[in-house]
């Protein structure tokens, strides 16, 4: 069995691509097989993997180790996917190196969705190209989890990659433009949703691997706010509170509803600001939760890297258990 994770969000700066690099190395480090597939065409996550010596040989020109060099066939119109070997990253974690490039898909995305309706082929190979490479590749390294990082936007790219992921994360940032997305996003999913499973997927040829399109939104995480004392200061206060009335009405679809933190079962954490360790971490090319006294994380610095990785470890836990899946496996 193997679970498909999109972590999601239209507005960028949320810290998107931190959390799905984070939750990646936790998951794999409490026992699980992880892929992580850089499906955004800016490539943040490849890049927070590897050093620029191998990010050099990935993107070659001749190289057929990145997302785009599996859909290439088809952007070329020559043929179908062809899946990369996933790069292992560390012990149990591989990853489906991003690409630059990946934004050369977008138009050809775009011209297969309507066409998909009518059940024609091609297109329908077009769509569902993401959901089969990844599909080839957590097969190729026994994969029990895929975490999906996209771009910050409701494009084509976006549709196709999230098809392929069955849960949904959506990491928010406690201000307006955040509650505006979760407006933007929420119907939009739905449209996308409704749209794959009533029109395209009953028409599927049975030749094509085509995926349920579920998407279904699992809960929030609430990233980068301020705190004073352990408590969001009062400026980030108003926006934490509206949040979680905002996700059920706009991304739920719950009509009238009113919820609060403190009662919202799809809040699934609410993360410190964790600065202070970010630029320690990027030098030392791991995981924040990972430094150690020869990093820079000394003194209270250190204390931070404890908490951050009890903090990681509980939302790794709680993203496993809302999937249905029991973490702290053997290995």
């Amino acid at each position: 069995m193997t679970v498909t994770i999109a972590l999601f969000n239209n507005k960028g700066g949320v810290g998107k691509t931190t959390l799905a690099y984070h939750l990646a190395h936790m998951v794999a480090r409490l026992g699980w097989r992880v892929l992580a597939a850089d499906l955004d065409p800016q490539a943040n996550l490849t890049s927070a993997f590897f050093d620029e010596d191998i990010l050099e040989l990935l993107w070659e020109p001749e190289s057929n180790d990145t997302i785009l060099s599996s859909v290439s066939p088809l952007i070329r119109q020559l043929g179908d996917v062809q899946a990369p070997k996933p790069r292992e990253a560390a012990e149990r974690l591989w990853v489906i190196p991003g690409d630059l490039g990946l934004s050369s898909f977008e138009d050809r995305l775009s011209d297969a969705w309507p066409r998909s309706f009518t059940g024609d082929e091609g297109a329908m190979r077009v769509t569902t190209a993401f959901h089969r490479v990844i599909r080839s590749c957590a097969a190729q390294v026994h994969a029990q989890v895929v975490f999906i990082d996209v771009g910050p936007n409701l494009g084509a790219i976006n549709r196709a990659a999230l098809l392929a992921a069955e849960d949904i994360v959506v990491p928010l940032a406690a201000d307006l433009f955040s509650l505006q997305g979760l407006r933007n996003l929420g119907p939009t999913l739905r449209e996308w949703r409704e749209s794959w499973r009533t029109l395209c997927l009953p028409k599927v040829p049975p030749t094509i691997d085509a995926p349920d399109g579920t998407m279904r939104p699992i809960g929030y995480v609430v990233l980068q706010h301020a705190v004073r004392l352990d408590r969001p200061v009062k400026a980030y206060d108003r926006w934490l509170r509206g949040i979680p009335t905002e996700f059920h009405r706009s991304v739920l679809g719950e009509a009238g509803v009113e919820i609060t933190p403190a009662t919202d079962t799809y809040q699934l954490a609410t993360l410190r600001n964790y600065r202070s360790l970010m630029p320690l971490a990027q030098d030392a090319r791991k995981p924040m939760f990972d430094l150690r006294a020869a990093d820079g994380a000394l003194g209270s610095t250190g204390r931070l890297v404890q908490t951050c990785y009890r903090e990681f470890e509980d939302l790794a836990d709680r993203v496993m258990t809302e999937v249905g899946i029991a973490l702290r496996v053997a290995t």
